[in-house]
């Protein structure tokens, strides 16, 4: 029987996943773990454990003494918060990707999963239909660590058949989760602001058109790719994912629908410049064709999913 370790499992992708790994395995298979203590409170259906992924012999015994098969390692410093800190991004993204994939070649894991994500690609990349295979020279440090990220799990599959595999992640958007640093993180904030009545003040411009993925879609592409069998998976580095395209004029209008009095303003800042390296929408048509991938969600089925759910994890103050 697996025994999943998911790394940095607090987070808006992590919470949502780790739970469906639970659904899937039962609690007592599924352990997660994070730097943050308070994050245990929402942990209540599997295990869960203090842990600093920079901490390498606390990694090393609990992988040990665990008998873990798989290791979701989820820890990583985003886009917009990595330009404040570029150096501690680096070693914190990049460190602890090598140590992790270190530990499934010397304890033989089954399957490892790390995320990648559009912050691979740059301002010299189509930006339309971004193809799988492509100039990519990202202008952030979280962009040049995923990059060398995907370099490292092909060379690791390549070299020592560590069967490592990966998602280039549009922008997420989830309603179960607060933002948590990164440039697309607009399109979560926006609900908690329609829904308390507040305007909202976007920190990018109504028509910066970016790739995004509602949370549902990102959580069963990344299953379905972990259970695809392993002949399928063609791509080591890192597969193009697609769900949706759209600008903030157009989530802004897609809400409009259901809070008519709804307002905003564009003050875009540092972010701006983070967003005008990334595509428009991706091509991924290897993930279709190589282990069936295919989005359930476009942009009025999100927000009409979100608008109905996102109170009963957020406190409304109206």
């Amino acid at each position: 029987m697996e025994k999943i370790l998911v790394i940095g499992a607090a987070g808006q992708l992590g919470s949502e996943l780790t739970k469906a790994l639970t659904d899937r395995f039962g609690s007592e298979h599924v352990i997660a773990t994070d730097l943050n203590a308070d994050a245990k409170e929402k942990f209540d259906f599997c295990r869960f454990q203090v842990l600093d992924i920079m901490d390498q012999e606390s990694v090393r015994s609990l992988v040990k003494n665990e008998k873990i098969t798989q290791i979701y390692h989820l820890a990583a410093v985003l886009s917009a918060t990595g330009e404040k800190r570029p150096l501690f991004a680096w070693e914190l993204n990049m460190e602890s990707l090598l140590f992790v994939l270190e530990l499934a070649r010397e304890f033989n894991l089954d399957k490892i999963y790390w995320p990648s994500s559009i912050a691979v690609f740059g301002p010299n990349t189509p930006k339309i239909n971004t193809p799988q295979y492509c100039v990519k020279e990202p202008n952030t440090v979280y962009g040049i660590s995923k990059q060398a990220g995907e370099r490292w799990c092909e060379y690791y599959f390549q070299k020592y058949g560590v069967d490592v595999r990966s998602l280039r992640y549009p922008g997420l958007i989830g309603y179960k989760a607060l933002p948590g640093g990164g440039t697309t993180d607009y399109a979560v904030d926006i609900y908690h602001k329609a829904l308390n009545g507040e305007k909202f003040t976007c920190f990018l411009r109504e028509d910066s058109m970016l790739p995004m993925m509602y949370m549902p879609d990102a959580i069963k592409a990344t299953i379905d790719l972990m259970e695809a069998p392993i002949e399928n998976i063609e791509i080591r580095s890192s597969y193009n994912l697609a769900g949706m395209s759209f600008s903030p004029k157009d989530i802004y209008e897609s809400i409009l629908e259901h809070h008519p009095d709804f307002k905003i303003n564009y003050e875009p800042d540092f972010r701006q410049q983070i967003a005008d390296g990334w595509p428009d929408s991706i091509d991924d048509h290897f993930a279709r064709d190589h282990w069936g991938w295919k989005p359930a969600y476009g942009l009025k089925e999100m927000t009409k999913d979100i608008l109905e759910n996102l109170p009963k994890f957020f406190p409304i103050k109206l």
